[in-house]
């Protein structure tokens, strides 16, 4: 039987040229199936690729990167309890009940040896205006480990809250003995040969070391030129005559690493966990001259502050001040002393309802404090902002 054009199955397009209309009916369905078939086998592979890309950009993000994140950290009150315990207590000397904040604070570091940072975290912490994201090598030093860290950060600690206790009895014009003793020399030292590890100063020039400043000055004045130099040496004196160098900031140094020993007349205990670094000085000074003196010098008000102090009272830079301040507003302070030597960071950085103050030594904060806790115009206080 012959089949005619006519005969196609119904829907099926007739090609001529193409012999009967059945035969052309079922060659036109072909290709239809397989490109559907291609269809459905594509769809599987589109879901399969848009997960292996999701998977890359998870395990992308998750990737250590070398930075190291600061963000802030909680904050204590040098007047109150942590865990229990005084965070200042003082036993030998008649103490005074606080009620005011004198907080110190603290920034949680990420990154380097305390463990690694993702890509996510770091990017995450530059959108947030609370955080500091910096190069690991500006943080730590090249390999480090944690334990290193902990225990230099432990010392400086230990350093800060002997400081902090002589600075303040200074301030109060309270007698104690402190010698300055030699802890270690210095590559290509001056001192080589003459001085070591264990001597204690006597006098220089013949002007008695009782403080770092005393050789500072008397190198300043000599302008180079060999200074006379008296140690304390296994119960003997030893005397020297050195010629200082001048170290990459110009002045005139002995090369010799110092450290403090001080004799207090009574005992001051600085009781915190797990919080390290020497950028608490100045407040637990604060916090000790507000223990050990009639009054509160806060007048109730919360303040908050970081910075460095020295037996001489200087206060000095710190790092993650931003941190700092954003922690400190978060709990509750109103007014945060700041050191003079940060005042670049601070300009630009400062929490909505923050009052910052620039400090320079244990002076001004002890005066900025007491403005504050009267009651007083705190508008004349230095800021950052003023010159």
């Amino acid at each position: 039987m012959t089949i005619t054009q006519g005969d196609q199955v119904p829907g099926d397009p007739a090609e001529p040229g193409n012999g009967s209309g059945t035969t052309r009916g079922r060659l036109s369905r072909r290709p239809t199936s397989r490109r559907a078939k291609a269809s459905d086998n594509r769809y599987p592979a589109m879901v399969a690729s848009g997960l292996m890309a999701l998977a890359l950009g998870i395990t992308a993000a998750s990737l250590p990167v070398p930075y190291v994140v600061e963000s802030p950290g909680p904050t204590f009150n040098t007047l109150a309890n942590d865990n229990g315990k005084p965070v200042i207590s003082v036993t030998g000397r008649e103490t005074f009940p606080a009620k005011g904040n004198l907080d110190l604070t603290t920034v949680y570091v990420d990154g380097g040896p305390n463990g690694p940072v993702s890509v996510f975290e770091a990017f995450s912490a530059w959108l947030d205006k609370s955080k500091a994201v910096y190069p690991e090598e500006l943080i730590f030093p090249t390999g480090v480990t944690k334990e290193e860290s902990q225990q230099e950060s432990a010392v400086a600690m230990t350093t800060s809250q002997e400081n902090a206790t002589a600075s303040a009895l200074k301030e109060l014009d309270i007698p104690f003995e402190q010698k300055l003793r030699v802890a270690d020399l210095a590559d290509q030292s001056a001192s080589a040969g003459k001085l070591q590890a264990g001597d204690v100063f006597a006098s220089v020039n013949g002007k008695p070391v009782t403080s770092l400043s005393v050789v500072q000055e008397e190198l300043a004045a000599g302008k180079g030129k060999p200074a006379t130099v008296v140690v304390t040496r296994d119960a003997a004196q030893v005397t020297e005559t050195i010629t200082p160098m001048k170290n990459a900031a110009g002045k005139f140094i002995l090369g010799v690493l110092l450290q403090y020993e001080f004799k207090f007349p009574f005992d001051v205990k600085i009781s915190l966990e797990k919080v390290g670094g020497p950028s608490a000085g100045m407040m637990f000074a604060l916090g000790i001259i507000d223990t050990i003196t009639p009054g509160d010098l806060t007048g109730g008000k919360h303040i908050a502050g970081t910075g460095t102090i020295t037996p001489d009272g200087v206060v000095g830079s710190i790092g993650g001040i931003g941190q700092k301040m954003y922690g400190a507003r978060e709990d509750g302070a109103e007014v945060f002393l700041a050191p003079a030597a940060n005042c670049g960071e601070v300009v630009g950085h400062i929490p909505d309802g923050l009052q910052v103050v620039k400090v320079e030594n244990l002076a001004e904060a002890r005066e900025a404090v007491a403005v504050i806790g009267s009651g007083g115009d705190t508008s004349g206080l230095p800021s950052c902002t003023s010159n």
